[in-house]
């Protein structure tokens, strides 16, 4: 229990009305446990110690799903049995109280544990609280760094973090990350991971390049700061680079997967081995020790699903040990032992030395001259989207089961429940899934999964809203707006739509809705008229959607929806009006509204320029759409072909998919739209609607034709009048943007090989390119890859379609279909552009890039309005500042509710906003009365007081400018820049 401040005014309070006590895990007697570091064997400080770390590394799918890697299924595709590694290893385990394993996927674990029998689960607690077997990571899987947007990152790792603490307690809880086969490392993880109070951070990959230098300065430890923002050591993170990336050392691999011989120590045979093995562990030992700083060398003995007969490691292992040790009777240094990640970090710690300073991140990842992982940034494309789509599902669906009551999880439709699409989200950020670097079969179980997901929330929003609402009509959902389908929308004279914003401020959206009818009367939640349009539907969406849609146009109006509320609006049909008014064609075309003016070139259908009609800005602006010709291996400087994860274009020259676009344009009062046609698989709607600060551009790509046998790597290119001097900048998981320089690195010096794909990055929600005047800023609606070639440019990846595997262990290319479109993936997204000042541009993009990600849910209902219902609502009792976002609202238990609250800017990127911000938790909701509320750390699995990491010395140590606030008051919180603080608060409901 915390004993801050804080929490003791409000335990005091809690004295009038209830026990206080919240579920952050079971309290553990001092004296019957010596997990995490009492646990530790004994090390000894003039010798070498090679710290032995038995692992294994469960993929929460890749080659097979994850149903069948637990179950061990499909074994011709992989042998890989995930329940009968976690049998084995228990019952080996306990054969000899020295042995030490390491587990990290709670997915997979979680799945055990509701198996075994209370027995089982008494002596796997045992193990655990002597620290025999030991959680490190203790997410729900191993996320993907380079595709990932910080919020799903965090829920994830909450999931799996709260199994792990209300199971085990403090003996559960890890203390060392552990991302040994992400492929690249972004710093917001790493800022992430030290606010959930991680000691340290281990992973395996590592630029080729960027390892060698380190080697060579015994740099491969070394104090990672996380944050610009961030007060150190607030996202200060001890960082260790692993010698094998997550193997054995070469010949010391024992499981029944390998083929190295096994210790063959009994003398009277002919080929006993014992001398041998010992005189290479030492020399592999020793060899490593060259490029470590300290005394203490870590091995991580183990790899892909291995311990699945965790008898062939353990006795050879136990060999391995006894005689090696046995060395030091003759003059051996060194000692080896059974250890864990956070055994091995506590020695480093111990060790008292200072450590070199790192503050960029590990984008781009290459393990060879022309292999570059930066294709996995956009592979998959649709599958990325549907992630996304997916989180904002999980948002609205947590929020709405909060402030729906009890009725929301059983109500008027059903049984509803938000855990069953939290896990499918949390499985999605493995980093063989959101990543797209799985197989075909598998990327189709991810998005089944959380398909299945989004059907139970729906029952859950449906009830809620009829709470809310008081109105038990049947609500519709229509998933497939972005291709103007929707069977009620189309065919119905007379239907509401209510617009959720799970945003706390409050919320202009623009809505399309299938129709056939040319004119409608559109009310607001007050009966008010709003102003509407109907616009035919495009050319390029009645191909896309085939059959699945009739609509001839779309219905098309502004609405505003209030914060973390709905608006409900009312839609019908007006008989005996023309049709929609017909596409201009000709002359130059300009498109603006209040802010904001596009101007296309009359020549070729492109655009040409762009202005911010307030600050009075005009760069030069045309855009395009390109491909790289995908190389196929055969090549003389290499034979890397590119796939699922390597992006290795043919050449550095673009193919242009045409020069020119046939293009229409509609002016109306709500929105001006420019549609143009490049090819049949490449098409566009450029966007201005009334209100927004923002073009839109709606981009559709697929099929890709590969009939030309060319794989081809799909991107769409913005060149500009900015003089960027080779510098661009892109976001690290959708939260704190580091700047990037073409042909550069920051910590070492780059020997560049691939001039394409050794200069792409991660965009994760947005990436801009300025200069002194303008700055371009593009938000994104998924994970992409991008660059910039050339100076004054921005290109984005948005589509890959290849005919070769990369030889990463997929087997398969990179080559998409799906049922309505059997000869390949089409594939439609947007990017919204803000042209502003560079002082005051971070005040568009980021609450854009937010109501990107967190998206308003519309549901519809037939017919008129029900009388007496209620068609607006909101759950704050006001909008919370620009400044601050709603992170996390969702409920913990029966009483409690986990909030989490984000200032999302970053300090000095505006004069507005990039400042303190206070927030009053007691007056914030208007349904629910704050009782109480206890602060903890960002994965809600430690009271925040209690939270206690290593201290590190760097190498580069800099007296940072205190930030001194005056302490908040049990309801006042302050935040500040790029801080996210949680809480959990106990609520009744009025």
């Amino acid at each position: 229990m915390a004993s801050g401040s804080l929490q003791l005014a409000v335990a005091l309070l809690f004295g009038f009305c209830g026990v206080f006590s919240f579920p952050l895990g079971q309290q553990q007697k001092k004296d019957t446990t010596t997990c995490g570091y009492e646990s530790c064997h004994s090390t000894k400080a003039n010798m070498l110690n090679v710290h032995l770390v038995p692992h294994t590394h469960d993929d929460v799918g890749w080659l097979k799903t994850v149903d069948q890697y637990y179950y061990g299924d499909r074994n011709n595709i992989q042998h890989a049995g995930v329940q009968y590694i976690l049998d084995s290893v228990v019952d080996q385990l306990l054969k000899n109280p020295d042995r030490r394993f390491i587990y990290v996927e709670t997915a997979f674990f979680y799945r055990w544990w509701k198996q075994q029998s209370p027995s089982t689960q008494q002596t796997v607690k045992q193990l655990v609280n002597e620290g025999r077997l030991e959680f490190v990571n203790g997410g729900w899987c191993m996320s993907d760094e380079a595709t990932t947007h910080y919020s799903a990152v965090i829920d994830q790792m909450t999931e799996g973090l709260r199994f792990l603490n209300e199971t085990f307690g403090a003996c559960g809880r890890p203390r060392v990350a552990w991302h040994i086969d992400p492929f690249g490392h972004a710093r917001e993880h790493a800022s992430i991971f030290a606010q959930m109070g991680y000691d340290g951070f281990f992973f395996g990959r590592l630029d080729y390049q960027d390892r060698s230098r380190r080697m060579a300065q015994k740099e491969q430890e070394l104090l990672w700061r996380a944050s610009d923002s961030l007060t150190p050591p607030m996202a200060d993170l001890f960082t260790g680079i692993l010698p094998n990336g997550y193997n054995p050392p070469e010949g010391f691999c024992w499981d029944q997967l390998c083929s190295d011989a096994p210790i063959r120590d009994d003398p009277d045979l002919e080929d006993y081995n014992v001398d041998d093995v010992v005189q290479r562990f030492l020399r592999a030992a020793n060899s490593q020790a060259l490029v470590y700083k300290t005394n203490h060398i870590i091995m991580t003995m183990g790899s892909d699903f291995q311990y699945e007969n965790a008898i062939l490691w353990y006795k050879n292992l136990d060999k391995l040990i006894r005689y090696v040790n046995a060395q030091q009777a003759n003059g051996s240094r060194v000692n080896v032992l059974y250890s864990t990640p956070s055994c091995y970090l506590q020695e480093l710690h111990q060790a008292n030395l200072t450590w070199p300073l790192k503050e960029d991140d590990f984008f781009p990842y290459a393990d060879n001259a022309h292999n570059f992982w930066t294709g996995y940034f956009t592979s998959r494309p649709a599958l990325k989207r549907y992630e996304r789509i997916s989180n904002s599902h999980l948002q609205t669906c947590n929020q709405l089961e909060v402030l729906g009551g009890p009725t929301s999880r059983k109500g008027p439709f059903g049984k509803g429940d938000s855990q069953t699409l939290r896990k499918a989200m949390a499985v999605a950020q493995h980093h063989d899934a959101v990543s797209g670097t799985e197989k075909q079969h598998v990327a189709n179980d991810y998005a089944r999964r959380l398909a299945n997901g989004w059907q139970h929330c729906q029952v859950l929003v449906s009830n809620s809203l009829a709470s809310l609402s008081g109105s038990a009509a049947k609500r519709i959902y229509c998933d497939h707006l972005n291709i103007s389908v929707c069977p009620l929308t189309e065919s119905s004279r007379q239907f509401s739509v209510s617009v959720y914003n799970p945003l706390a401020q409050p919320l202009t959206w623009p809505v399309r809705l299938p129709v056939n009818g040319t004119a409608y009367r559109v009310t607001d939640a007050e009966g008010k008229p709003v102003d509407s349009q109907v616009l035919p539907v495009s050319r390029a969406t009645q191909e896309v959607r085939r059959n699945r849609g009739f609509a001839l146009n779309e219905l098309v109006f502004q609405v505003r929806a209030p914060p973390l509320g709905y608006s409900t609006y009312a839609a019908s049909l007006i008989q005996d009006r023309p049709p929609p008014p017909p596409p201009r064609h000709g002359a130059p075309i300009v498109i603006q509204n209040k802010y904001l003016q596009a101007t296309f070139d009359p020549d070729t259908g492109l655009l040409s320029s762009l202005s911010n009609l307030e600050t009075k800005q005009t760069i030069k602006l045309t855009q395009n759409f390109y491909w790289y010709n995908a190389s196929d291996g055969i090549n003389k400087d290499s034979h890397q072909p590119s796939g699922a994860y390597i992006f290795r274009p043919n050449s550095s020259t673009l193919s242009t998919v045409s020069r020119t676009a046939k293009a229409e344009n509609f002016q109306t009062s709500v929105v001006q739209e420019v549609r143009q046609w490049f090819a049949p698989w490449v098409s566009q709607v450029v966007r201005l609607y009334a209100d927004s600060k923002a073009l839109e551009l709606e981009w559709t790509v697929g099929p890709v034709p590969v009939s030309d046998g060319q794989g081809k790597e799909v991107i769409t290119r913005l060149d500009t009048s900015i003089k960027t001097a080779e510098f661009f900048y892109t976001d690290s998981n959708g939260r704190e943007v580091l700047q990037r320089k073409k042909d550069f690195r920051p910590t070492w010096q780059l020997k560049q090989t691939e001039p394409i794909a050794g200069n792409y990055y991660p965009i994760n929600s947005r990436a801009f390119i300025k200069d002194d005047k303008d700055q371009l800023t593009v938000v994104t609606d998924r994970s992409q890859g991008g660059s910039s070639i050339q100076n004054g440019s921005l290109e984005i990846m948005l589509h890959r379609r290849l005919l070769y595997d990369d030889y990463r262990g997929v087997g398969e290319p990179l080559d998409e279909a799906s049922e309505i479109f059997p000869e390949g993936l089409v594939v439609r997204g947007r990017l919204l552009l803000s042209l502003e000042r560079p002082a005051s541009a971070a005040d568009t993009h980021r609450p854009l890039a937010q109501e990107v990600v967190f998206q308003p849910l519309l549901t519809f209902t037939d017919g008129d309005l029900k009388p007496n219902a209620q068609l607006e609502f909101s759950g704050l009792q006001a909008a919370l500042p620009p400044a601050v976002h709603l992170l996390t609202f969702s409920q913990w238990d029966d009483e409690s509710v986990l909030l989490r609250l984000e200032h999302q800017f970053q300090s000095g990127e505006s004069q507005l906003y990039s400042l303190p911000v206070t927030v009053n938790l007691q007056k914030l909701f208007s349904t629910l009365d704050v009782l109480g509320v206890s602060e903890l750390n960002l994965s809600a699995n430690q009271w925040k007081d209690e939270m206690k990491r290593f201290d590190w010395t760097p190498q580069k140590e800099e007296t940072p400018t205190l930030k001194k606030f005056e302490d908040p008051s049990v309801w006042e919180v302050t935040l500040r820049p790029m801080e996210i603080r949680t809480f959990l608060l106990r609520v009744s409901r009025r």
